[in-house]
């Protein structure tokens, strides 16, 4: 049974396109929606930031979170280790 299940898969993924690959290929990501208090610290240094309504995504396999924040009316762009980043429910 296990064997079938694998070709169907493998058969499946054959039939997919790039993008369909990369978005299956994504499903081990996984985020926090909502709003969080995002703290960065390496020795003395601690920089922090609020997600407000957004999501807060982790790859474990690369080490990151991800997030957007705003800043100055605009949307930036964080990434930041998960060894050294706190994220706190706000």
């Amino acid at each position: 049974m296990k064997y079938v299940v694998l070709v169907s898969i493998f058969l499946l993924m054959m039939g997919c396109s790039e993008e369909q690959q990369n978005k299956i290929s994504r499903f081990g990501v996984s985020w926090l929606e909502g709003d969080y208090k995002v703290t960065f610290y390496e020795g003395t240094h601690e920089k922090s930031w609020t997600v407000l309504g957004s999501k807060v995504t982790s790859d474990p396999q690369k080490g990151y979170y991800y997030f957007w924040i705003k800043k100055g009316g605009k949307s930036k762009y964080v990434q930041v280790p998960i060894a050294r980043t706190i994220i706190e429910e706000i």
